[in-house]
């Protein structure tokens, strides 16, 4: 018997609540949100982007991520200084940095825990089939 949507989008959702509780718990013990981390984790990917493309980046949109960039300023993480035009360019500070690695330490241990159910040919499969579900053509 087929599996209906809706019962794999609630097991996705379930899936991704945990995921979410589990790293706001990780990461607040270093200092940080995900939605910070996340967005330390696309400037050092993409130093000097602007905030649509950190934005897009990060699915969040444009205004959002300019409410966080300010938070993250005002924590001495990021720098913002003009660029071409319009545009605004994000660098990563030191401090921004140094945040930014110790929350891959702690996202690679809660993700380890969370997916530690799964065999390494689980976890090819489950990437396989997310991928997938998430192309957009």
């Amino acid at each position: 018997m087929p599996v209906e949507g809706q019962v794999l989008a609630r097991a996705v959702r379930q899936a991704q609540y945990r995921q979410n509780r589990a790293l706001d718990g990780g990461l607040a013990r270093i200092g940080t949100t995900p939605a910070q981390w996340d967005a330390l984790r696309a400037i050092s990917r993409s130093p000097g982007a602007s905030g649509r493309a950190l934005a897009a980046e990060t699915y969040q949109s444009e205004q959002a991520f300019g409410t966080l960039a300010g938070r993250l300023v005002a924590q001495n993480l990021i720098d913002r200084h003009r660029g071409r035009g319009r545009s605004i360019e994000h660098h990563l500070t030191p401090a921004g940095e140094k945040v930014l690695a110790d929350g891959h330490a702690v996202v690679d241990d809660v993700l380890a825990e969370l997916f530690s159910p799964l065999s390494d040919r689980d976890r090819e499969t489950l990437l396989d089939l997310l991928l997938r579900v998430g192309r957009t053509e």
